[in-house]
């Protein structure tokens, strides 16, 4: 799958988050100063090309929704940055936040009991 750049993600948390919209009411989401609408109708279109959205046609525009889902991109980012960064180690990863991040024993182990009750 095809990593999203900066200005992509910020227009895919958009879309996820309205489901459907055209370019203006992407635009209305950001904040000042807003973004030009050939900017963000560019970026659409690329978004577009790679796969990630879609469009029904309505009057002469066009309104566009996600074709992927957030969780299924934020799964392959995470793996991806596994791969990357910590050689394929989730145990890497973890052990260098908690580092970076200072995080004590009390907090990860209320983590690990999030993650349980999931299952």
């Amino acid at each position: 799958m095809k990593q999203l750049t900066k200005a992509e993600e910020d227009i895919m948390q958009i879309l996820w988050k309205l489901k459907k919209a055209n370019v203006k009411a992407i635009i209305e989401e950001f904040p000042e100063p807003k973004p030009a609408y050939n900017t963000v109708s560019t970026i659409v279109r690329i978004l577009e090309s790679k796969g990630f959205v879609d469009y029904e046609k309505e009057g002469k525009g066009h309104i566009y929704f996600p074709l992927l889902q957030q969780q299924e991109y934020s799964n392959q980012s995470i793996n991806s940055l596994v791969d990357n960064y910590f050689q394929g180690s989730f145990k890497s990863m973890v052990s260098f936040f908690m580092k970076k991040n200072d995080i004590s024993l009390k907090e990860l182990e209320s983590v690990l009991k999030e993650i349980n009750k999931e299952e």
